[in-house]
């Protein structure tokens, strides 16, 4: 593969794009500083993919710090209560995000949706800029240089096994926080926007799983990483379950006709354990002591007070929350008491069920709001199995009438196929999946209070449930 990296010096490109990407970034789903004013860009690196000609489109390929008012460097908390990550993001002024830009003299009609803007001068000028990855000819060249593997400038490609060719690509529009190419019916490759130092846990763990056999999550396809100025993945092409459908949906259908649904509960509960024994298998392991106890405790009552800040009507709920978070500070477990690499942030849209009937886990990038150190520690398992459980009790609030009955059966029946493909029944140790579950809930509120005030009483359901003497 060529070496060759932007030949348009990156000191003339950039303030040549700064007006347009000042106007574009904050519109875009994945953008994560919504609210807050770009005050400037810095270039991390820069490689032309497809060299830019008269002839047909080229495409750029830049890392880029975008500084923003009100940004601050400030420390971030671990979930076990340590100061974690997020210093060296910070470190360097701005969250650093992957732009692939399409450039074109003259853009055809179906890329209109796609449209950055007209470049006023630079080594660009008189060209439009767009969102590449919309643009067929700039995706299939994107799946070419994942075929080959090497280097290309900043940029290193993998791969673990041959990739298939002329695929046509389509973009994924439920994407949030980052992008998806779908190749013909064989692969999707995910494309991380807003990209930290370190392999991403979405590369990492599935590797790990494939190492250990475990085939409840697509293995990693090929994969591409940049190396300026630290070592960070980019992007993971893995295979595209056709036919599947995500958990979150499967649910609600069964709720809106009124069918059960412990059979595919149990059986997702398998699931789970299986993966959380490969990772078990795969990666180091540590028990919980008092002193990491205590340090959940403290996090969890630290995030509980940010959160009341935040919304205050937890406020009547605060003290009955406390005593799920003080249980468990300084406690030791016999059960699940143990911390290994996890899914991270686990609910049902992050399941498929397979056209065999069998359940596949993705997405294991974690909470991408969290610094990337944050999202690679160990944890208790219990945590996957709270977002679980927490997400039943959202699928059947958000059918009407409510049906608690329904996911009381699930969450009953997902434990039990946990416990029985692990040996290990969450439920053992009851302080530990409480506080797990109060946690995510009072996230939750915070969520719903920013982003969806009307679902705002699904999880203050259940904070006043979990508020209460029995938890």
């Amino acid at each position: 593969m060529s070496e060759a990296a932007s030949t348009r010096t990156p000191v003339a490109l950039l303030p040549s794009l700064s007006p347009l990407l000042r106007e574009w970034l904050p519109r875009q789903r994945w953008f994560a500083g919504k609210g807050r004013p770009v005050t400037g860009f810095s270039l991390v690196a820069a490689a032309e993919l497809l060299p830019v000609d008269s002839t047909g489109p080229g495409l750029l390929h830049l890392l880029l710090r975008v500084q923003q008012a009100g940004q601050a460097a400030g420390k971030a908390t671990s979930a076990g209560g340590r100061t974690a990550g997020g210093k060296r993001e910070a470190a360097h002024g701005g969250d650093c995000y992957q732009l692939l830009l399409g450039v074109r003299t003259t853009p055809p009609p179906y890329l209109a949706s796609a449209l950055i803007g007209r470049v006023a001068d630079g080594p660009l000028a008189g060209r439009t800029v767009y969102e590449g990855l919309h643009d067929p000819r700039l995706a299939a060249l994107l799946l070419e240089r994942l075929r080959t593997p090497g280097r290309f400038g900043p940029l290193r490609f993998d791969r673990a096994v041959p990739v298939l060719g002329g695929l046509p690509a389509r973009v994924l529009d439920a994407e949030q926080s980052n992008s998806s190419l779908v190749y013909g019916d064989s692969y999707i490759l995910k494309i991380f926007r807003r990209v930290y130092p370190g392999i991403n846990p979405d590369l990492e763990l599935p590797l790990a799983l494939a190492g250990a056999g475990c085939d409840r999550v697509p293995a990693p396809v090929a994969w591409f990483e940049s190396d300026a100025p630290e070592p960070c993945t980019l992007g993971v092409l893995q295979p595209y379950l056709r036919g599947s459908q995500d958990g979150w949906q499967l649910a609600l259908k069964a709720l809106a006709a009124g069918r059960d649904f412990t059979a595919e509960a149990q059986a997702l509960g398998r699931a789970t354990a299986e993966v959380h024994t490969a990772l078990a298998a795969a990666l180091p392991t540590v028990s919980l002591s008092r002193p990491q106890t205590e340090d959940l405790a403290t996090a969890m009552n630290e995030r509980l007070d940010a959160a009341v800040r935040a919304v205050p009507a937890l406020l009547p709920y605060v003290r009955g929350l406390r005593t799920a978070f003080d249980a468990i500070a300084g406690a030791t477990f016999d059960g699940d008491g143990r911390a290994q690499r996890i899914h991270g942030d686990l609910h049902l849209g992050q399941t498929l069920r397979t056209p065999d009937g069998g359940w596949s886990v993705i997405d294991f990038e974690g909470e991408p709001a969290r610094p990337l150190d944050e999202r690679r520690e160990v944890q208790p398992p219990v945590r996957d199995i709270a977002g679980i459980l927490r997400s039943f009790d959202y699928a059947a609030r958000s059918h009407r009438p409510w049906n608690p009955a329904w996911a009381a059966r699930c969450r009953a029946a997902y434990c039990d196929g946990y416990a029985e493909a692990s040996g290990s029944d969450p439920r053992t140790e009851p302080e530990l999946l409480r506080a797990y579950e109060t946690d995510k809930a009072v996230y939750e509120v915070v969520y719903e209070a920013r982003h969806r005030p009307d679902w705002l009483p699904v999880p203050m359901s259940a904070i006043r449930r979990l508020a209460g003497p029995a938890g």
